[in-house]
């Protein structure tokens, strides 16, 4: 977990000790101004992650809307329907006529 031991060479910056408060004896101002610190880093990180979220969606939101364009423009060039259409009108303007026609 945390080390004491400095990994780079020749620094000489102190290191922070994981401590279990509640073994630790920490003062009630020590566990306001402790709890204050998390609350800090929690904020910071949430709104790092709330633009990484928003970026992701809009990507996502993109890429959904690409590919429902994308397939009504490809149905829009389909033409077996016309071409369906066509065959019948053809196949009804040859057949002889009938009663029943």
């Amino acid at each position: 977990m945390a080390d004491n031991t400095p990994t780079e060479s020749g620094s000489k910056a102190p290191f922070a000790t994981r401590i279990d408060p509640i073994k630790a004896g920490l003062s009630l101002e020590q566990m306001h101004f402790i709890k204050q610190v998390e609350m800090e880093q929690w904020k910071k990180k949430t709104v790092r992650l709330r633009g990484r979220n928003a970026v992701t969606g809009l990507a996502i939101g993109a890429l959904v809307l690409g590919i429902y364009g994308y397939t009504f423009y490809s149905v829009s060039q389909e033409t077996v329907v016309e071409e369906l259409d066509e065959e019948a009108r053809r196949a009804r303007a040859r057949g002889t006529k009938t009663d029943a026609n």
